[in-house]
């Protein structure tokens, strides 16, 4: 169930940070209110899955699996370019992420 709530955090935190640059440094109340509301439930969400699971493993996949998603949201929806270089430091944090996770396991 702790790695759902992560999940779920981690959506909540992409669905945030997309809202972001909508807000318009926080002058447009709706986009405003949407990225605080996505935010809080992520910071829940991930309050709730590191009851379980270690928080620098939660924390490492929270915030590598957001920024991954991040990336190719930009790149898909909101025309920020893809280069060589950062589909390889994408990869980098995606492998971070595996090895940690693989180094909880002993």
């Amino acid at each position: 169930m702790a790695y759902l709530f992560l999940l779920a955090a981690i959506a909540a935190e992409v669905v945030g940070t997309s809202l972001l640059k909508a807000t318009h440094g926080f002058t447009r109340p709706w986009p405003t209110l949407g990225l605080a509301v996505a935010y809080l439930t992520a910071f829940g969400l991930l309050s709730l899955a590191v009851r379980d699971i270690p928080v620098g493993v939660a924390y490492a996949m929270w915030s590598g699996l957001g920024t991954a998603a991040i990336v190719a949201i930009g790149a898909a929806f909101l025309g920020e370019p893809l280069s060589v270089a950062k589909v390889v430091g994408v990869g980098l944090v995606i492998a971070g992420v595996v090895v940690l996770n693989l180094g909880g396991l002993h």
